[in-house]
């Protein structure tokens, strides 16, 4: 990345948050590692919506992402979230994200009432935004492929995840 982003002209980096820089496993562990999206969250006793989960903002950081993040904006790179959480979580995505060490020049969310077949019917139109606004985006790393097709990336990383798939 430190030589890409001496050469690009505005140099980026886009990254997705659940289960690439966020971790949302203390709320599938609780619910046998099964995706409950709506309802409350009792960590105690289960079951955990992962929507409340989320608004807490008590998720942790991945490490490795973390560091990664870190070292972009050392070299001046410019760091995007695009996530498929829902408008309504912006806030406390933004706060989470920033209490775990985050630093960003944007998150993205879905758009109010927005539906989409994949996540990369959402994602690689935002990440074409991003080049739109003249920046190079050296990278796009998440957990699922659907975070990563589409195009507008010089290089795309997979995570591994083996507790959900999203087309």
């Amino acid at each position: 990345m430190q030589q890409q982003a001496s050469s690009a002209t505005r140099p980026a980096i886009v990254l997705d948050i659940d289960e690439t820089s966020l971790s949302n496993w203390p709320a599938y562990r609780i619910n046998g590692w099964g995706r409950v999206v709506n309802g409350p969250c009792d960590l105690a006793k289960g079951p955990c919506g992962l929507r409340a989960w989320q608004a807490s903002g008590r998720a942790e950081a991945l490490a490795p992402t973390l560091a990664l993040v870190r070292r972009a904006r050392e070299l001046g790179v410019a760091v995007f979230f695009i996530s498929g959480r829902p408008p309504t979580l912006q806030e406390a995505t933004e706060r989470n994200l920033r209490e775990q060490g985050y630093t960003w020049t944007g998150v993205v969310l879905l758009p109010e009432g927005a539906t989409f077949a994949s996540a990369a019917d959402f994602k690689a139109p935002e990440r074409r935004r991003i080049e739109e606004r003249g920046y190079t985006i050296l990278l796009s790393m998440g957990d699922q492929e659907s975070d990563l097709t589409g195009g507008h990336a010089q290089a795309t990383f997979k995570l591994p995840n083996p507790v959900y798939y999203l087309p």
